[in-house]
This record gives structure tokens, sequence and C-alpha cells, in this order.
């Protein structure tokens, strides 16, 4: 019976080499990750997940903001990032429900001043009980501060604004003249359309699966 011939096995794993994951610029470009990759256009798409604590290292409740960062190209041995979308983590918006308040929600997509095409999702509980004409106040308020930040903010900047809660607080100094808020914040937001060269909005991309909430 002839021999069987083998060839040589080869270890793809060693074929690997790892790149440093960089956030978006809108968060410093601090170094999130490391991931192994064996052709610099394959990573590209690949989403990174992190917290806004693992970035900025200050306040502990940043551990309850998650951030996902999607490699937009690779140079050398690091890998530079957009951000994907954020949002509130299941605990921490559960430990915001209580009884007795209400909630107003409200989602909308808006456009920033450089074409880019955000998912926000906004998040008002009251102090107590709110009726449908304050909750729909409260909407309409939301709506033209986020409208108007977004048209005079490059995409980075409106993120920036979002994840660390400016417009949140923008939205609360206003809306509480209409009730007594307890939180107002965005509670998440998502990339669903960016500017290819000579359009305004290419074909959405890829969305990060929706969490339960």
């Amino acid at each position: 019976m002839p021999k069987k011939v083998t060839g040589k096995v080869r270890d793809k794993w060693k074929l690997k080499r790892w790149v440093t994951v960089l956030a978006s610029p809108s968060f410093g470009n601090a170094p999130i990750g490391r991931v192994p990759i064996t052709d610099v256009e394959k990573p590209q798409g690949r989403v990174v997940e992190t917290t806004l604590y693992d970035i900025l290292k200050q306040d502990p409740q940043h551990y309850s903001f998650k951030l996902y960062f999607q490699i937009d190209r690779v140079d050398g041995d690091t890998a530079y990032t957009i951000l994907k979308a954020h949002e509130y983590s299941r605990e921490y918006l559960r430990s915001l429900i209580r009884r007795g308040s209400s909630m107003s929600d409200f989602i909308k997509d808006y456009k920033t001043k450089d074409g880019y095409l955000v998912r926000v999702y906004t998040i008002a509980l009251s102090q107590g009980r709110m009726n449908a004409s304050k909750k729909h106040e409260i909407r309409m308020i939301t709506d033209k501060i986020i409208g108007e930040r977004a048209a005079d903010l490059a995409y980075d900047q409106f993120v920036q604004e979002t994840v660390l809660q400016k417009l949140a607080s923008d939205v609360y100094n206003e809306a509480k003249k209409v009730t007594r808020l307890r939180h107002v914040g965005v509670r998440k937001t998502k990339l669903i359309g960016r500017p290819a060269p000579g359009a305004p909005i290419e074909a959405p991309i890829e969305e990060l699966a929706a969490p339960a909430a």
C-alpha cells in the first residue's frame, strides 16, 4: 500500500498580525483594543465594542454607556474607526424606570452638517405622571434642539455632544419648563448613512442589531 504523502499544514494563526484599534477623532483617537488581521482590507466594517469609561477613565457611571466603533481603514499597525453606534446598557436603562413616573421617548433621523445620517433615540422621565399633551410638547422641544445642533455640527462633533449628553442637558433645561423631570438622555444613536464622494448620502451601511429595551 503506497504511503500517503501529507503536505505541511500552514498555521493560519501565525500568518495573522495584530493592529491597534483607535477610537474616532471625536474621542481623541484613544486606543480601544487590538485585533488580529491577515489582510488590511478584511477588517474594514468590523465593529469593536467598548465603554465610555474605558476611553475617558473618569466617571464610573460611564460604564453604562456602550460604544461601537467600526473599522474604516488600516494603516500599518493602526486601525482607524468611525463611531457606528452608542447606547445605554440594559441594566442602566432598567434602573431609570420607576413606578409613579411617566416616560416620553422620541426617535428621529437627523442629517449632520457634513451629510451623515444619524438615528437618535431620546428619553425623558418625569417625577410624576405626564399627560399626552406634555409628552408631545417635550418631543417638539427635543426635535427642535437636536435638529438645530445636527445642522450646525459635523458628525464627529455631533456624536461627541450626544454621547457625552451635552444635547440631553440642553433639552432638559428647556423641557423642565413643561413639567418636573427626573432624567433626560440620548439613550442611543446609530449611524445609518454617510456621504459618498460626489453624493450627499450613500446607501445606508449595515446597521447594528437593535438591543432589547
